[in-house]
């Protein structure tokens, strides 16, 4: 099984060049969100969950997002691989278009109904007070994050993964001085609370959008061309959405899915509770994967560009079976030191600087505990759904694999030990996680089977 592990030379050194930025990018990205998290958590417990039940519709964009990003990925990687930069010209403008639309939309259903939008969430009278003036302005930030997001997934496809983290770098340092000074009104600014959390993240992102831009026009390494870019044609749209359909829907259910999960701990007995601790262990395991998805990342564009070269079906198996067994051993040396961290750091220092009640303090160290177990399987599953599969093509396969231990598994569970049974928190934590037991076997069935590896070039050729 090691064996794949011995690569040519170099090798190593290529998937790390390519899965550093990346790791980077992430780790910026979700230091943001624990930055935010934990600012709004010195106000309280019930404005932490307000955030926490807020934020689940704008995750619910941020996943689609991703999905539309992960979707050009799929075309981009392969593209590249053929030096063709005016296909993926018109990729990028699909992309950009349907970001615009879902961000658009959203915003707006955001902006006239907030106080709507949270009660799908919550039932909570005080969390949807707390959380509506938040929402509304959020949900505007995303229709700039949608197409300057785009164009970071274009970059990285293409193997500049290093652009992406320095404009998400800029972002977060902006958002978190934003941060400090308008929800505790320091060094001037009003004292804004929840809102200024909200005015600080839109303001974040309005900067992003315009480095992003400016790049952009003056690029020459992937120049925009104008004339498909705004018109990317039948044939390219009829290829989007057959390879990257599937992955914008996937991620958009598995979004779902998750949200849902949210739904049912805003509705239980200890709804403040579960959403408080839910909203810590999220950002513990953003901090724990941003490894994984950078390997994960890596491994799309050198398996899709392999691919676009015509490698041989068998050395494409090869390098995804190193590239996998990479990850799974990278999620089991996290979770060892998720492990030592718990004890000596999360419950005597982290947990403690959330001003969490006693409930809330038992109900994290649970979820972490039940983290740490599947974190392995986890970060084997991200690397072949969100890495191999996708940049093979086959995302219909990596979306069945993806949601089928969501939606038949988890969210059931969840529903079941949550609300009906009343059951004990370990129990709950258990089915919160349990779909990481059901994606590893399959997808090693669907990733032995080769048919995975696909050309998907060829009928997108315009």
């Amino acid at each position: 099984m090691f064996s794949v592990l011995c690569q040519k030379p170099g090798f190593y050194g290529r998937l790390w060049k390519l899965a550093l930025p990346m790791i980077l990018q992430n780790l910026i990205t979700t230091s943001l969100g624990f930055v935010d998290t934990f600012m709004v958590g010195l106000l309280g417990n019930d404005e932490l969950s307000a955030v926490t039940a807020a934020n689940t519709p704008i995750f619910l964009v941020q996943v689609i997002i991703f999905g539309i990003m992960s979707g050009l990925t799929v075309l981009v990687c392969q593209y590249w691989g053929k030096g063709d930069t005016v296909s993926i010209n018109r990729v990028m403008g699909i992309a950009a278009y349907a970001g615009i639309i879902v961000s658009g939309i959203t915003a707006l259903l955001l902006v006239s109904f907030p106080k709507g939008v949270m009660a799908l969430v919550t039932n909570n009278a005080r969390l949807i007070e707390l959380g509506a003036p938040y929402v509304r302005i959020v949900g505007i930030s995303y229709v700039f994050n949608a197409v300057s997001s785009v164009y970071v997934g274009m970059q990285r496809s293409t193997e500049n993964p290093g652009f992406g983290m320095r404009v998400f770098a800029v972002s977060m340092f902006l958002n978190t001085f934003l941060n400090y000074c308008l929800i505790f009104g320091n060094l001037g600014a009003p004292r804004l609370g929840i809102t200024g959390a909200a005015a600080a993240t839109l303001v974040s992102r309005v900067v992003e959008f315009a480095i992003v831009l400016s790049y952009a026009l003056t690029n020459t390494r992937i120049p925009l061309v104008p004339k498909v870019l705004f018109h990317p044609g039948k044939a390219m749209l009829k290829s989007a959405v057959v390879y990257a359909g599937p992955v914008i829907l996937n991620e958009t259910l598995w979004g779902l899915g998750t949200t849902m999960m949210t739904v049912i701990m805003g509705h239980m007995d200890i709804s403040a509770d579960m959403l408080a601790a839910y909203a810590i262990m999220g950002n513990i395991d953003k901090f724990s994967t941003v490894a994984c998805f950078g390997v994960a990342g890596a491994s799309a564009v050198m398996v899709g560009k392999r691919i676009g070269e015509q490698a041989d079906k068998e050395e494409v198996y090869s390098l995804s079976c190193c590239l996998l067994l990479v990850s799974f051993l990278l999620g089991a040396g996290i979770a060892l030191a998720l492990a030592i961290v718990l004890p000596t750091v999360f419950i005597p220092i982290l947990y403690p600087l959330f001003s969490l009640t006693e409930t809330a303090t038992d109900v994290a160290v649970t979820m972490c505990v039940v983290y740490i177990v599947t974190m392995p399987l986890k970060a084997f599953d991200v690397s072949n759904v969100t890495g191999i599969l996708r940049a093979g093509g086959d995302a219909r396969a990596a979306a069945i694999l993806d949601l089928c231990p969501l939606w038949l598994v988890a969210v059931p569970l969840t529903a079941l030990t949550g609300l009906v049974l009343n059951a004990p928190i370990p129990l709950v934590c258990c089915a919160i996680y349990s779909e990481n037991f059901c994606k590893m076997p399959v997808g090693i069935v669907r990733l032995r089977s080769r048919k995975w590896i696909n050309d998907v070039t060829i009928r997108g050729r315009s």
